[in-house]
């Protein structure tokens, strides 16, 4: 019995030790357990922290890029924008330096700064020349005995002995003192001429002459010569070009100066009658060499003016008139039918006249 008890006291002891030990271990299974979970969510949360870093410091770099792109974009554009300005700067200073030279070059030619004339000084201009709307303005200027009064009296289909008809006087010398106002005599042709007096018979300078002829309020300016283009035609071209005037250069007495030449080259008049080929061959070497050197002198003054070339017509009063009076084209034509035409053509389009 007694070894049977001390069996089952040896055995509970067991049992209670196996036991013991059972949750001795399942204690240190869960701590193990426990300290794992720790270690993994301070893994994650490391981990975590470390992604928002990298995370952090990839949008700083992006930012950073950013922002560099943007400074060199603002750099360039910076750069582009002081090019610009620098290049304005320059352009206008070569404007106004050119625009000095050709003042000064205008002031030692005689030819001064355009003067611009006040709104009443054009209304009393208009008044003075009794300027009507729906008319077209012709003026016809130039120096003393350059044979304007003729030239417009041809342009009227007037000879100039036709007094009674209204043609405006003509001399050898400057017969007008005051604007002649001439209306056209056919009156399908809603024109008014102005015979303007010549710059020589006026005290004033050269570049006075358009200024004190109102001339800025005519619809369009023939600027005739005969000999020499003075500087008072500069003047008024460059005035003219300002505001916005069309001009026409005229040469007149054309028909004297070819005779003239064909004397120098020794033709005789008194053989008239005689060698009518070497009379024709004469006039055709005459003619051209008249025309040749009359462009290139018109194509010379207007450089020196630093003005645009324009083309110069060259004419015969006798040759127009028959132009216009009796739609004749004489054999010593020259620029009498492309005169009248680019003139009504003119009128037409800034009067809107009826096309015949």
């Amino acid at each position: 019995m007694e070894a049977m008890r001390a069996e089952a006291v040896q055995e509970a002891a067991r049992a209670e030790a196996e036991r013991a030990a059972s949750e001795q271990s399942r204690a240190q299974a869960e701590e193990a357990g426990r300290v794992a979970r720790a270690e993994m969510d301070r893994i994650r949360e490391v981990l975590a922290e470390s992604q928002k870093v990298e995370e952090d410091a990839k949008e700083r770099a992006r930012q950073a890029q950013r922002q560099a792109e943007e400074d060199r974009r603002n750099a360039g554009e910076a750069q582009e924008a002081a090019e610009v300005a620098a290049m304005e700067a320059n352009e206008r200073a070569r404007v106004a330096k050119q625009a000095q030279k050709e003042a000064e070059e205008r002031l030692k030619k005689g030819v001064q700064p355009v003067v611009v004339p006040s709104r009443e000084e054009v209304e009393a201009a208009k008044r003075r020349v009794q300027y009507m709307e729906g008319l077209f303005h012709f003026a016809v200027a130039g120096v003393a005995g350059g044979g304007k009064s003729s030239l417009i009296n041809a342009f009227r289909g007037l000879r100039n002995r036709d007094t009674a008809l209204g043609a405006a006087p003509t001399g050898v010398t400057e017969t007008t003192l005051a604007i002649s106002r001439l209306p056209d005599p056919n009156k399908e042709n809603p024109f008014v001429w102005y015979d303007i007096p010549g710059a020589g018979t006026m005290k004033m300078k050269d570049w006075q002459y358009f200024n004190e002829r109102g001339f800025y309020v005519f619809d369009c300016i023939i600027v005739v010569f005969d000999s020499r283009f003075t500087m008072t035609d500069i003047a008024t071209l460059v005035n003219c070009k300002h505001f916005g005037i069309p001009t026409y250069i005229v040469r007149s007495k054309s028909d004297t100066y070819i005779r003239n030449i064909m004397l120098e080259m020794g033709y005789d008049s008194d053989d008239d009658d005689g060698d009518h080929t070497l009379r024709k061959t004469l006039y055709a070497e005459a003619r051209e060499e008249y025309i040749v050197e009359t462009r290139a002198n018109i194509k010379q003054n207007l450089k020196d003016a630093n003005l645009p070339d324009q083309r110069v017509y060259m004419v015969s009063n006798s040759v127009l008139l028959s132009v216009v009076k009796n739609h004749n084209l004489s054999p010593q034509i020259i620029d009498e039918l492309e005169l009248m035409r680019d003139l009504l053509s003119e009128a037409h389009s800034r009067r809107c006249i009826p096309a015949r």
